[in-house]
């Protein structure tokens, strides 16, 4: 059986133990055994995290400690994958530069906080997005210091309504990578639980995870 561990925690706004009980609900569905923790201490176990498929962590902001975060990032280099949404992996451990490397961006700003706008679907024959059609989201529409190394499944573009000078930018919204031998998916999307009902949003998460185990 597939194993997999989710840690929640943060900043509370985000939702962390609902969207935890979402993406755990995905994983059992497709044959993984997973284990939910609330404490940054479920990663200082190296010999517990090698030999996971994957690690799924929601936690937004918040500070890690060098004996919580550098096991996390053995293990992912390793090969073991990690996937992750929105602020609960792209806006993590803000002074922690190496867990950025890792994800492929951080978040910094989301002009006009709850905006309605469109995903646009860039690659429709990854095995993440394909089938999906663009489609519309109301909520955090994220803007994002993005690595130009990520591999991108789908983009969102800025109206400049809320910022004049990002106006026509088009940003990274799905994208995946590796960091070492690790798969490593992330999408913007899932600013709250709700986001997750979202059909397109909830294929997407669920089958970046699978790819990030090696499943997909």
């Amino acid at each position: 059986m597939s194993s997999g561990l989710i840690v929640q925690g943060g900043w509370e706004g985000h939702e962390p133990k609902q969207v935890s009980e979402i993406l755990a609900g995905a994983l059992r569905d497709n044959g993984f055994e997973v284990e939910l923790s609330d404490t940054l201490d479920a990663f200082r176990d190296q010999a517990k995290l090698d030999p996971l498929d994957l690690i799924v962590p929601i936690w937004t902001m918040g500070t890690i400690t060098l004996d919580q975060l550098e096991p996390l990032l053995t293990a992912v280099s390793n090969g073991t994958g990690i996937a992750g949404c929105h602020g609960g992996m792209g806006d993590a451990f803000r002074n922690e530069t190496e867990y950025q490397f890792m994800v492929g961006g951080q978040w910094v700003a989301h002009p006009g906080g709850i905006v309605d706008y469109e995903v646009n679907i860039t690659n429709r024959r990854d095995p993440i997005t394909a089938g999906i059609r663009d489609f519309k989201m109301r909520s955090e529409q994220y803007y994002m210091h993005a690595d130009p190394c990520n591999e991108v499944l789908a983009t969102t573009t800025f109206s400049g309504e809320h910022a004049f000078w990002v106006e026509g930018c088009v940003m990274p919204v799905v994208w995946k990578r590796h960091y070492g031998r690790g798969r490593v998916f992330y999408t913007s999307l899932g600013h709250v639980a709700a986001d997750l009902r979202v059909p397109e949003v909830l294929t997407i998460m669920t089958r970046g995870m699978l790819w990030a185990a090696g499943k997909l």
